[in-house]
């Protein structure tokens, strides 16, 4: 048996040498008669394509798809490139319209600045919000503006559209502003077209609330409301925001002031702001108190 196997396998190395030989003269010999720059042979090349490529058409239908399919490829790998390319390109232009929308925000803030209509006996310090608080419990901004451009505590902050709070606490550099969203913010104010009389209360809400109205039948939402200055705490006729009113039926204000983009403020200056003291001074001035009781005793 096991010379069987051994002549079998020559019989096959044998057969597999003379089929790589035979295979290797017929290349040659295409490959020379392809070579071969002779009319007879041109014609001789033609006649063999004729006669060869219509029988094998079925055969190259596979390799024309193949390459076909090759170049979609390339195609479509080209087209994702651009594709990506493209997408780096809009997230650039996301970046620059974000840019030129915040740009134009705050241009229109400071031409709201500068066009706004207030007492010509006020002057203004225009300064830059620096920080906020940053507690739930206390709602307040710092100024990069403060005693050594003349900031007191109790002048009014206004961004372009209406009032924002009143200064409270300064420094040198910088000044602290108390929000009218903030609960110790208590401001006098009047409410318009009714004249009527009450207070905005900041409850660390976006809307702060209406307390002491004398007579909430002549409120209407919608009413514009403005500073009193009532026992000169802040000039008057100082725009507030619209009364509005809440699910639970409490009158609240709709501040006119951005405080979400608080990035600029004006603070009025005021010679004749009444600086609070004590808690009670915020209701009426010692001065007008002092004759009552005077009289009192």
């Amino acid at each position: 048996m096991a010379q069987d196997r051994t002549g079998q396998e020559d019989y096959i190395g044998t057969l597999k040498r003379i089929l790589l030989g035979l295979l290797v003269l017929v290349l040659m010999v295409i490959f020379l008669i392809w070579r071969i720059d002779n009319p007879r042979v041109e014609r001789f090349r033609a006649q063999v394509i004729d006669t060869v490529l219509p029988q094998v058409d079925w055969a190259m239908a596979p390799v024309t798809q193949t390459a076909k399919l090759i170049r979609d490829l390339q195609s479509y790998q080209s087209i994702y490139t651009q594709n990506q390319e493209l997408r780096r390109e809009l997230q650039k232009m996301k970046k620059w319209k974000e840019a030129a929308g915040q740009l134009e925000q705050e241009n229109a803030r400071l031409l709201d600045l500068n066009q706004l209509q207030l007492d010509p006996k006020l002057t203004r310090v225009s300064g830059i919000v620096m920080a906020d608080s940053g507690s739930p419990f206390r709602q307040s901004v710092l100024l990069n503006v403060g005693s050594n451009d003349g900031i007191q505590d109790g002048w009014a902050a206004m961004d372009g559209l209406g009032l924002v709070g009143r200064i409270s606490g300064v420094g040198e550099k910088t000044s602290r502003v108390i929000l009218l969203t903030d609960t110790s913010s208590r401001i006098p104010a009047v409410i318009q077209p009714s004249g009527q009389r009450a207070f905005v209360s900041g409850d660390n809400s976006a809307a702060p609330v209406i307390d002491f109205l004398e007579n909430r039948n002549l409120a209407r939402p919608g009413d514009r409301i403005f500073t009193s200055g009532d026992a000169g705490l802040l000039p008057p006729d100082l725009l507030i925001g619209q009364l509005a009113q809440d699910p639970n039926k409490r009158l609240r204000v709709r501040l006119s002031a951005d405080f979400e983009r608080l990035e600029f403020l004006q603070v009025l200056r005021d010679q004749k702001t009444f600086n609070i003291k004590d808690t009670g001074a915020l209701i009426v001035p010692q001065s007008s108190a002092e004759p009552s009781e005077a009289a009192n005793d």
